[in-house]
C-alpha cells in the first residue's frame, strides 16, 4: 500500500513520454542522433573542454536500458560514469558477493538495522523488474556492456553506498527507523501489480527518495544526505571524469541536482566523512534508563517493597513479553524468544547493547546460516516469505522485531509505572 500508492501518484496521463524508435538504415544515421539528443531525458552539459551526455533512467525499465545502449553506440564516449560506488559496482557483477558476509560482525557493528533495510529496498526493485521481465540496474550492465563494445573507460560516479546510508542512519533515531523498516515491511505485503507505464513515471523521482519521502518531510535532513548530497557527489565525479567526451547514466531524480550543482564547488572529503554522534543522542542513551530506575528505587522508597515489586513487574512483564513477542513474530527459535525475554530488561540498563542484538546473536549461534542461505539471499529476498525462510535474513528480521518489541515494551510500561508510583 505504501509503496503502490506512492507509485500511482507519479502518473501523469498528460504527460507520459512516447517511446522514440532508431531507423535501422545507415542512411538514416544523422536522423537516428536527433532522435536521441532530443529525448527528454538526455541531457547535454559542458565543463571546459568536456562535453557530458546526462542520461536520466529507471532503474527498472527496459525502455531506459535501450536508451543507453543507443546513446552509448551512437556518441561513442571517451568515458562512461555510472551511478555506482566501488562495492555496489562488485555487487552488480559478481554474484558471490554475499559469500563474504559474515553476519555475526553486521550484529556486533550494530550495522543489522542497515542492511535490512537495504534488502527491503532492494526487494521492491526485484519485485518490479520481476513483473516487468527486466533486471534491477539493467541499465547499468547495458551502460557497462555498451562501455566495453565502444572501447571507453568505466568510471565509477557515486559515493559509497556504505557512507551514504551511514550518514543518513546517524541522523535517525531507534523509533524512526523502526518506523521506517516497518512501513517497508507493510508495503512488501500490499504491493500491487506495477504497469510498465508506472514504472517509467519513476524517471520523474528517484525511488529510494520516493520510499522515504514520508519521513524525509518530517527529517528534512534525510533528503539532504540521500538526494542532495550524492546530486553534488554525481555532479563533481561526472565533471571531473577523464576525457573530452563523456556519457553519464544516473537516475532520472538526480538529474535537476546535478544541473543544479554542475558550476558549484563541492569539498568530495566533506561529503565522504561520518559525522560524530551529536552531544545529545549520547545524553538521550541514558535517559530512559535512568528514568526507569529512578521509578523503580521511588517505588521502594515511597510505596515500600509492595510497590516497589509492582512497579518492576509491570516494567519487565511488558519489556520482556514484547521483546520476545517480537522474536516470535520473526520465527525465531525458542531459544531466541527466551533469550529476547530475559535480556530485554538488562539491554535497556544498558545503551551500549540492545536486546535485538542479543536476540539476533543467539538466533544466529542455534541456527546458523549455511553457504548456500548466503549464495540464496539475492534470489530469497525477492519474495516476502524468502525474508523468513532465509536464515540471514531472519536474523535481521528477529534484531528489528524484538527491538521493535521491547521499545514499544518500555513506551507502554512507563504509564503503568507512573500510575503504580502515584
Amino acid at each position: 500500500m505504501f509503496l503502490s500508492k506512492k507509485l500511482k501518484g507519479f502518473i501523469d496521463p498528460e504527460n507520459r513520454r512516447i517511446k522514440k524508435t532508431c531507423p535501422e538504415s545507415e542512411s538514416k544515421a544523422e536522423d537516428c542522433y536527433h532522435h536521441m539528443i532530443e529525448d527528454p531525458n538526455v541531457h547535454s552539459l559542458v565543463f571546459g573542454d568536456k562535453e557530458i551526455t546526462l542520461i536520466g533512467t529507471a532503474h527498472v525499465s527496459q525502455e531506459s536500458s535501450e536508451l543507453v545502449e543507443r546513446v552509448i553506440v551512437e556518441k561513442k564516449p571517451d568515458t562512461v560514469c555510472v551511478e555506482l560506488c566501488p562495492s555496489r559496482y562488485q555487487s552488480l557483477i559478481q554474484k558471490q558477493q554475499w559469500e563474504n558476509m559474515h553476519i555475526v560482525k553486521v550484529i556486533k557493528g550494530k550495522k543489522a538495522f542497515l542492511l535490512l533495510s537495504n534488502l527491503i529496498l532492494a526487494y521492491f526493485q526485484k519485485k518490479i523488474g520481476k513483473q516487468l521481465g527486466i533486471r534491477p540496474g539493467a541499465e547499468i550492465l547495458k551502460a557497462i556492456e555498451a562501455a566495453g563494445t565502444t572501447g571507453s573507460h568505466i568510471h565509477l560516479a557515486d559515493r559509497d553506498i556504505r557512507v551514504t546510508l551511514s550518514r543518513t542512519w546517524r541522523l535517525m533515531g531507534l523509533w524512526a527507523k523502526s518506523k521506517l523498516i516497518a512501513q517497508l515491511i507493510v508495503s512488501m505485503g500490499e504491493m500491487d501489480e506495477v504497469k510498465a507505464e508506472d514504472i517509467e513515471a519513476l524517471k520523474k523521482k528517484d525511488m529510494l527518495e520516493s520510499l522515504l519521502e514520508e519521513i524525509g518531510e518530517s527529517f528534512p535532513e534525510i533528503r539532504r544526505v540521500l538526494i542532495d548530497e550524492r546530486d553534488q557527489y554525481l555532479a563533481c565525479k561526472i565533471r571531473t571524469a577523464p576525457g573530452r567526451r563523456i556519457v553519464a547514466v544516473v537516475g532520472a531524480g538526480h538529474v535537476p541536482g546535478i544541473e543544479r550543482y554542475w558550476q558549484a564547488d563541492v569539498d568530495l572529503n566533506a561529503l565522504e566523512q561520518l559525522p560524530p554522534p551529536k552531544w545529545y543522542q549520547s545524553l538521550l542513551k541514558w535517559a530512559v534508563p535512568s528514568l526507569i530506575v529512578a521509578m523503580i528505587a521511588l517505588g521502594f522508597f515511597y510505596g515500600g517493597a509492595r510497590g516497589g515489586t509492582h512497579i518492576l513487574l509491570s516494567w519487565i512483564l511488558l519489556n520482556s513479553l514484547l521483546a520476545g513477542l517480537g522474536a516470535v513474530v520473526a520465527f525465531g527459535h525458542p531459544l531466541t524468544v527466551l533469550s529476547a525475554i530475559i535480556g530485554a530488561p538488562f539491554a535497556t540498563l544498558h545503551p551500549l547493547i540492545s536486546v535485538g542484538m542479543i536476540a539476533a546473536l543467539v538466533e544466529a549461534y542455534v541456527k546458523k546460516p549455511m553457504v548456500r542461505d548466503f549464495q540464496g539471499l539475492l534470489e530469497d529476498t525477492a519474495s516476502l516469505r524468502g525474508f523468513w525462510k532465509n536464515k540471514v535474513t531472519r536474523i535481521l528480521l528477529v534484531f528489528f522485531f524484538s527491538s521493535l518489541g521491547g521499545m514499544i515494551g518500555n513506551l507502554i510500561a512507563l504509564p503503568f509505572m507512573v500510575k503504580a508510583f502515584a
